[in-house]
């Protein structure tokens, strides 16, 4: 935590350091382009970076980059490798942090005829393929999940896939390695595809399902655990998704009292430092205390298949728990986004408008 709090007093410090001072030799003007460039990007880096090794920790059982550095790492027999093969699946993740920011560099050099709004941009369309996939997750997992809650509640599973099936299909665990996991990475396949967020269609099937509910309620007095969960499935990915896409169009609540008047170098200082400050330390630390072992709020429902206790509910309360992780995640990629911006802004580049694009949201 600390480190993370310190990486973000330092970008700031920096910032200040190579914005403030005037410059008259275009050698020197590239090297601060080349580091504020480098810093947001590395940023984004070093968080997929962290994903990544997560997984590998407690899903692929990889010693972990902490431990090797303490030499606290397991011996391998888990995985059936030797000692010294163990050792070096460790030290790779350590070097894959140290890699973060020289791949930053190599990316922003190759890149540098472009200006900071369009390096924002391209930040800025990562984070939306973030969401879209989710977006997709959730619609399709929903869904399915529903169905087979439907079927199972009124006793049709067992005639359409057989016994064993509908035995297993009441174990979480199969359920989300069987349903839910190759509909997610169809909906990654389908993100990569498609364009819109989507976010208007999944709030008009929360409106949809809610309605449902109360239908079904007080028309037909018929009414199971899995409706209110759809509901609520539905609702967080909303909420929390749609996070990242509001801070671009710039449709947070902001308690303004002076920024209005500010002129768009001072905006820009303030927003530098609000995101080197609050919001990348608020979304590191999300990330870090929820997936820093197997026990930690976000790792263990996820690692565990854990669902609800509603009997024939959905199974998504895992998923939902990882709606935090991908809050987080988003949220870096685009305060990444933002801080080029306005880096761009303190280098004397025009800002770019906030175009609100309502057809395609």
């Amino acid at each position: 935590m600390g480190g993370f709090v310190f990486f973000s007093l330092m970008l700031v410090v920096l910032t200040m350091q190579h914005l403030s001072s005037s410059l008259n030799s275009s050698g020197a003007l590239l090297k601060q382009d080349l580091l504020l460039r480098s810093l947001a990007f590395t940023v984004v880096y070093a968080t997929v970076i962290f994903v990544l090794n997560n997984f590998l920790n407690f899903w692929a059982l990889w010693p972990g980059a902490i431990n090797t550095l303490v030499g606290k790492s397991p011996t391998g027999s888990s995985l059936g490798l030797s000692a010294g093969l163990f050792a070096g699946l460790g030290w790779l993740q350590v070097f894959s942090y140290v890699a973060a920011p020289i791949l930053a560099m190599i990316h922003v050099s190759k890149l540098s005829t472009q200006s900071y709004q369009n390096l924002s941009e391209r930040v800025s369309d990562w984070a939306a393929t973030v969401i879209k996939a989710a977006f997709w997750m959730v619609l399709l997992v929903g869904m399915a999940d529903m169905l087979v809650s439907l079927l199972r509640i009124e006793s049709m599973l067992a005639p359409i896939f057989g016994g064993d099936i509908t035995t297993e299909l009441g174990k979480p665990k199969f359920r989300g390695a069987y349903v839910h996991l190759p509909l997610m990475l169809l909906a990654c396949v389908i993100a990569l595809r498609s364009k819109g967020l989507g976010f208007i269609w999944l709030a008009l099937l929360v409106v949809a399902a809610e309605f449902l509910i109360v239908i079904s309620r007080f028309v037909f007095s018929y009414e199971q655990a899995y409706m209110g969960d759809l509901v609520r499935f539905w609702y967080a990915a909303l909420f929390l998704f749609a996070s990242a896409h509001t801070l671009l169009v710039e449709g947070h609540i902001r308690v303004d009292v002076a920024y209005t008047h500010f002129k768009d170098r001072t905006k820009s200082w303030v927003n530098v430092f609000g995101v080197s400050l609050l919001g990348l330390p608020l979304c590191f630390t999300i990330l870090t205390l929820g997936m820093w072992d197997k026990t930690s709020s976000i790792n263990s429902p996820l690692l565990s298949v854990e669902v609800s206790q509603s009997g024939y509910g959905m199974y998504v309360k895992y998923i939902m728990v990882g709606f935090l992780a991908i809050f987080a995640f988003s949220m870096i990629i685009q305060f990444s986004s933002y801080l080029l911006k306005h880096f761009g802004v303190l280098r004397g580049e025009t800002p770019t408008p906030t175009i609100i694009n309502t057809a395609n949201p």
